[in-house]
């Protein structure tokens, strides 16, 4: 079953590599490592997903082209037609199905944890201000709650509020937050109890745009399939990480 499964996979990916689009303009954010940032040496896009990204473009027989924008109107503008593909850590939920839609899940759905500074309460989980990018599931999850919200356009403004005072605890994905909690030199630890949102990452894709979507799950599916997604994942976020 298996290897019909990647069969048709593999159909789907050619006649979609045939459909005549050789250039695939990729959406990311560029803020969000290991997933995706501005690699300090080199001032080139880095991470995780931009190493994927090519790797899938190069299986799928397209040539990648990456745009940077903004987490807060990175699905308008893929709608609007600024590029072809998210691929920036987004998760997989109901409601951005409604507006775009997504390949299958190359990363399982990530925990997301609470950090604030060394000593707080997790109370503040409850009763506290939480801060979080907006528009992501954090931002969601928080809503639905009894905390108060707290929302920042770039991910490293939400880890400012705490150290500031203006926020008792950010939430976001814990893979995120590590760095910061361990290089902090014990100024900044996790609390309460990690939360999983959503039905893992994948890349974004307008809902008219049948083919493309075809050729990258054929290519997904085939990193899977190889191993080389495995390695991937291991290699940006460690050990421990769960695999396909």
């Amino acid at each position: 079953m298996k290897r019909l499964m990647l069969t048709a996979a593999v159909l789907a990916f050619s006649a979609a590599a045939a459909s005549g689009q050789d250039v695939v303009r990729m959406g990311t954010e560029g803020l969000y490592p290991p997933f995706n940032f501005i690699n300090d040496a080199t001032g080139a896009l880095d991470g995780f997903e931009i190493e994927l990204g090519n790797i899938l473009c190069e299986r799928a027989g397209f040539a990648c082209e990456w745009v940077v924008n903004d987490w807060d109107t990175i699905i308008p503008n893929l709608v609007a037609g600024n590029y072809d593909t998210i691929i920036a850590g987004m998760s997989i939920t109901d409601a951005r199905r409604e507006m775009i839609s997504f390949t299958e899940a190359y990363k399982r759905a990530s925990p997301s944890a609470y950090m604030a500074l060394a000593g707080t309460d997790p109370s503040v989980i409850d009763d506290g201000v939480i801060a979080v990018q907006s528009n992501t599931v954090q931002a969601g999850l928080v809503a639905e709650g009894t905390a108060t919200l707290l929302e920042f356009p770039t991910p490293d403004d939400t880890i400012s509020a705490v150290r500031n005072g203006e926020a008792d605890a950010v939430l976001a994905d814990r893979e995120f937050l590590l760095p910061f909690m361990t290089d902090s030199g014990g100024e900044l630890e996790f609390i309460g109890d990690a939360v999983t949102p959503g039905d893992g990452i994948g890349m974004g894709i307008r809902q008219s745009d049948d083919d493309l979507r075809a050729a990258f799950n054929a290519a997904i599916a085939a990193v899977k399939e190889d191993g080389t997604l495995n390695e991937l994942l291991t290699r940006w976020f460690g050990e421990d990480e769960p695999l396909f």
